[in-house]
């Protein structure tokens, strides 16, 4: 007898399975990054956009952004506004926590920083 090369149908189940978690995990991280990236979008901009500004400035400035780009995760009195020689560096860090099915979550701490 001639064997038989292919997937079995238990082989393309388990497979099927593997791929739907991986998408429903993937689907719900996928706005964590989303928010992560106008983040870090908005913390870059404000510091070209505000060189000699103090920070009262900074934050303000933030949180006009974050009302217009939608950015709930932080606020301007969560930034940490530093200057290294004449240039302004502003950061933000914070954690997310997505849960995916059950009692099974992701943890994910994120951190912008305008310099680099």
């Amino acid at each position: 007898m001639r064997s038989q090369r292919g997937i079995t149908l238990m082989g393309l189940l388990i497979a099927s399975v593997i791929i739907v978690i991986v998408a429903i995990g993937g689907l719900k991280i996928a706005p964590a990054y989303i928010e992560y990236f106008k983040v870090k979008k908005a913390v870059v901009a404000i510091a070209q956009g505000t060189p000699g500004g103090s920070v009262a400035d900074v934050r303000m400035a933030f949180d006009r952004r974050a009302a217009i780009d939608d950015i709930d995760v932080i606020s301007g009195k969560d930034l940490e506004v530093t200057k290294e020689g004449n240039e302004l560096v502003v950061s933000a860090s914070y954690t997310k926590q997505i849960p995916l099915f059950g009692n099974i979550s992701i943890v994910i701490n994120f951190a912008a920083i305008s310099g680099t």
